[in-house]
């Protein structure tokens, strides 16, 4: 309500200018008018500006210098050949159509100045990049810290504040479960600070009207230009959606996971049976199910299958195999 009514103030004041300018040069309907198009300019600017980040705005305004400028340095040479009509019209559309093109520009390439990175550059420091955020999943996880070590990720990891508190809510909680997975997650932290070639940063930023986590990590990697790190396969499509990209671990393992072709032969250990009624389960040594055909009466044995298809699916890969006695004809 606060706003609307700021907003209705700009109007009025708009307009009582307009009115006083109208009644001093003896146009007053005409400066009433000017005074509601100026405060609805106004308020349409302001309602655009919300949703251009900082950096944008400094950018197109950078941009926008940088153009008009080589414009008029382009038209310098030329100011005393064109007549008055001629150079009017040559200088409008010169400043123009790189005013514009600046603009369109600098805006672009702006997007990923952020204002922790523009505070950085008014204290005379480097610019940080390439800024990945781990939430609460990624992190109990514990997987990301080997990953890091390895080499494969890099760059700056941010651990906000409000996921330091989720977890500890979670180490503090009645359930030894979720008990032991908060303590896991604090003291893959303190693993993360003593990796000596990468920098951990904690992030006070916090957004009070937004009360789930998700949105809070998704707002803070747009306000960031950050990659956020997670296991968490809705997190994963709710970025993707605003347009924040994500590492997911799970991906990642299940694209390492070794090829198995069709028409391979593999010797598996048929753990239970399956849930259609002549099918057997086995898993490879990663952790991939197989569903085996005409492998109910075989449980608990060690079996030659042959490898008939594979299925890639959101969740993983499952393999479907069948007896190599069966394809022999040797089973019944």
């Amino acid at each position: 309500m606060l706003g609307v009514f700021a907003r209705i103030a700009v109007v009025a004041i708009f307009v009582l200018v307009g009115y006083l300018y109208g009644l001093r040069y003896d146009f007053i309907v005409w400066g009433i008018v000017a005074g509601i198009l100026l405060g609805m300019f106004f308020i349409i600017a302001e309602l655009g500006l919300k949703k251009i980040s900082v950096g944008s705005i400094l950018g197109g305004f950078l941009g926008l210098g940088i153009g008009l400028a080589f414009a008029n340095l382009l038209l310098f040479p030329f100011r005393h050949i064109f007549i008055q009509e001629g150079w009017v019209l040559l200088s409008f559309v010169l400043n123009l159509t790189l005013g514009y093109g600046g603009l369109f520009v600098g805006m672009r390439k702006g997007s990923s100045l952020t204002i922790t990175a523009i505070m950085r550059l008014f204290k005379g420091q480097e610019v940080e990049e390439d800024f990945k955020i781990l939430d609460t999943s990624v992190i109990i996880d514990g997987r990301v810290t080997d990953v890091i070590k390895a080499g494969f990720i890099s760059g700056t990891f941010i651990i906000p504040q409000f996921i330091l508190r989720e977890l500890q809510y979670i180490a503090d909680s009645p359930d030894p479960l979720r008990r032991t997975k908060g303590r896991r997650g604090l003291d893959v932290i303190r693993q993360l600070q003593k990796i000596s070639n990468i920098n951990v940063k904690m992030e006070d930023k916090d957004f009070p009207k937004i009360k789930e986590v998700d949105a809070k990590l998704v707002a803070l990697a747009r306000l960031l230009s950050a990659k956020i790190i997670t296991n968490d396969f809705n997190l994963t499509k709710v970025a993707q959606l605003q347009e924040v990209f994500v590492l997911n671990i799970n991906e990642l393992a299940n694209v390492l996971k070794p090829v198995v072709l069709p028409g391979e032969t593999i010797n598996l250990f048929i753990v239970k049976e399956g849930k259609e009624y002549s099918q057997g389960v086995a898993y490879l040594d990663d952790g991939t199910m197989v569903v085996i055909e005409n492998a109910r009466k075989l449980i608990g044995k060690n079996v030659e299958t042959i490898v008939t298809s594979v299925l890639q699916t959101t969740a993983g890969r499952m393999v479907f195999a069948k007896p190599k006695e069966d394809e022999m004809g040797i089973l019944d």
